[in-house]
């Protein structure tokens, strides 16, 4: 059965957020997944309370008569959230049947300090020191627009720690936990951006924990309108439309005004009747020349 640790000893780290999203990704393969809540504050019970009964289950753990945690039956494959401050036997007995330990870190001194004392201690356990159990390092509500996502990297690179990866601050995790859900179960694809994130730590951890993970496509950019002739040429259209409105004044008069003055009577026009017009439109001043022949 595997099983994987959500585990820093640093409060506010992100550990229930991480732990219930892992959950909620194997019952989407299909798979009987429990989520044993190991601290106290039972955060992830009280988000499996208002988890829809319509989506994939999540099982939380049983409590026999003795008051003893136990995997309920038919259970393949389990998720453990662990609370801050988790360290000597209480962090032994957690990784002794653990497969893998998800250490997810904020990018602040105090975060990574803390979690390099915990990474110190996991290591000293065997089961962790002889790769039996495999540990990765999650940077969480990282800020794009920061440097946070690299430094974070070349930490864990100093530790020798695998970084699966980061997951962006944003406060759909706030929303969604708040109503049983996680990034997985949202319709649509508004948050395909941050399910990419998630695609790095859920390869990392698919031959762990014996699935076959699909990774997310990025989708492609819908594809530019293209605009009917019609629309294309109006714009042309009514500049020339414009163009010729404006210039009838102008054509008029130079048909009604200059070119007469060809037709009109000078010092050398005769009154003679046989060089009279005797055209109806060279009667009304338009010249010879541009009369069809």
């Amino acid at each position: 059965m595997p099983i994987i640790a959500v585990i820093n000893r640093k409060g506010g780290s992100g550990k229930s957020t991480m732990a219930t999203h892992l959950a909620a990704w194997l019952a989407r393969q299909g798979l009987a997944v429990m989520l044993g809540d190991v601290d106290r504050q039972q955060s992830t019970r009280a988000w499996l309370k208002r988890r829809d009964a319509k989506l994939p289950g999540i099982v939380p753990w049983a409590i026999d008569q003795k008051n003893v945690l136990k995997v309920p039956p038919g259970v393949t494959h389990v998720v453990l959230d662990t609370p801050g401050g988790m360290h000597g036997f209480e962090l032994a007995k957690v990784v002794m049947s653990a497969d893998a330990v998800v250490m997810p870190v904020c990018n602040s001194m105090f975060d990574r300090e803390s979690a390099a004392a915990c990474h110190a201690e996991l290591l000293a356990l065997p089961r962790v020191a002889s790769g039996r159990c495999k540990l990765g390092i999650v940077g969480m509500r990282v800020d794009a627009r920061t440097k946070a996502a690299e430094s974070l990297r070349e930490w864990a690179l100093g530790l020798n720690v695998p970084f699966l990866g980061v997951l962006r601050e944003t406060q759909q995790y706030v929303k969604s936990l708040d109503n049983g859900l996680t990034m997985f179960d949202l319709p649509g694809q508004a948050h395909s951006g941050d399910l990419l994130q998630w695609d790095p730590i859920l390869e990392w951890l698919s031959p762990i924990v014996k699935v076959t993970h699909a990774p997310q496509t990025r989708p492609a950019p819908p594809p530019e309108p293209i605009k009917p002739v019609a629309e294309v040429e109006a714009p042309a259209q009514r500049m020339n439309a414009t163009r010729a409105a404006s210039l009838m004044p102008a054509q008029e008069g130079l048909v009604h005004g200059n070119l007469y003055a060809f037709a009109r009577p000078g010092p050398l026009a005769t009154t003679d009747a046989a060089s009279r017009p005797t055209n109806g439109a060279e009667r009304a001043g338009v010249p010879q020349f541009l009369l069809r022949q």
